[in-house]
């Protein structure tokens, strides 16, 4: 996902209206919601050091006695893609705040809730998103999705105005994710071996959107996807888990799905496609998918940071200057970077960084 425009997209039903119905009924999943090709893919629960999740620990990486140990961790969890971040700095308040107005939002009668939809040719406001066929296969999922950053970027006729406080807090989570990934952007780049605020010229005023997920129960959960596997064509990702339910996977090396527990509190992150070309394949952008519950609800916030939309998306000179390889992946504006993303999805393709890369 990234703050770009997908062009037009078609109206499909409401999943959760769909599911509070369907879930009482004695029939079959609706055929367009079939996935089991992917459903039924191995999982794997994390268990033993070689399922252990990464964490990174901000407040070791900012603390001098043990920041040169943490970066070490720092850039052996990005060469897997993700990482739990743990005391991040973000307020207990400013979070429960946000995870209690997304949370009202979605108990909203549907017609409170559209008011904010999206609009026929973008992604902004509340619906669905990349429905470009009538024969395309659907995610069990709502989203809600919003343009944070620039502020002036910002579109109020998408920001819901209920709960009250649902602005207000989305705002303040949002100054408090920017500075996260302010710090962790510092800390990659000493990590890959270039000055510390060189990532941070790229993202200078930090465009940063916003997509709130609502996976609805699914009594043939096993039939269904919350979320089709994918990598972010942002540089970074910042998932708060809204509620405790769980259904976050991502994908292993052999191929398998491990099912992410997170740690209480802490904040998932996600490597971006621009950022593993910007690191020269240091780091990975690393394939994840979402799955539902057969009785509760999820609500998932992922809070995208993109680059400038003036930028080369390349490997960053000094390092291809360091490495006998050379540059390991094409020279793309930004603006064909996304063109290329949206074209991968029309065509169903989980990641488009293949088109970019040097063999």
């Amino acid at each position: 996902m990234a703050h770009a425009n997908a062009g037009g997209h078609l109206q499909v039903p409401n999943v959760q209206a769909l599911a509070q119905t369907w879930n009482g009924s004695g029939e079959q999943v609706p055929a367009r919601y079939v996935r089991t090709e992917e459903a039924g893919a191995e999982v794997v629960v994390a268990a033993g050091a070689d399922c252990a999740l990464p964490v990174v620990d901000l407040g070791r990486l900012l603390d001098p006695r043990s920041s040169e140990e943490e970066l070490a961790n720092l850039g052996s969890a990005c060469q897997q893609g993700f990482f739990q971040l743990i005391n991040h700095g973000v307020a207990d308040e400013v979070i429960q705040d946000v995870k209690r107005d997304i949370a009202e939002f979605f108990k909203l009668p549907l017609e409170a809730r559209k008011v904010h939809a999206q609009l026929p040719d973008g992604l902004e406001g509340y619906g669905q998103v990349f429905v470009f066929s009538e024969t395309q296969k659907l995610d069990w999922s709502d989203m809600l999705y919003l343009m944070l950053r620039p502020v002036e970027s910002r579109d109020m006729r998408f920001w819901p105005v209920q709960p009250p406080s649902f602005r207000s807090s989305v705002d303040r989570y949002s100054a408090e994710a920017a500075k996260v990934v302010s710090c962790l952007l510092r800390f990659m780049a000493v990590d890959i071996g270039v000055e510390p605020e060189r990532l941070l010229e790229l993202f200078g005023g930090q465009p940063q959107t916003m997509k709130v997920t609502y996976y609805p129960p699914c009594r043939q959960a096993g039939q269904v996807i919350g979320l089709s596997p994918h990598t972010d064509a942002c540089a970074m990702t910042l998932l708060l888990h809204v509620n405790d339910v769980q259904g976050l996977q991502i994908r292993r090396g052999d191929g398998k799905w491990l099912a992410v527990e997170p740690i209480d509190g802490a904040l998932t992150v996600f490597v971006g496609d621009v950022i593993e070309i910007l690191s020269n394949g240091k780091y990975r952008s690393v394939e994840h998918r979402a799955v539902v519950h057969p009785d509760k609800e999820r609500i998932a916030a992922a809070m995208f940071h993109q680059p400038l939309h003036s930028i080369m998306v390349e490997p960053l000179p000094e390092l291809v200057k360091k490495e006998d390889g050379g540059a390991r992946y094409k020279s793309v504006g930004y603006a064909e970077f996304m063109r290329h993303f949206f074209a991968a999805k029309l065509d169903g393709r989980k990641s488009h960084l293949d088109h970019f890369r040097i063999y």
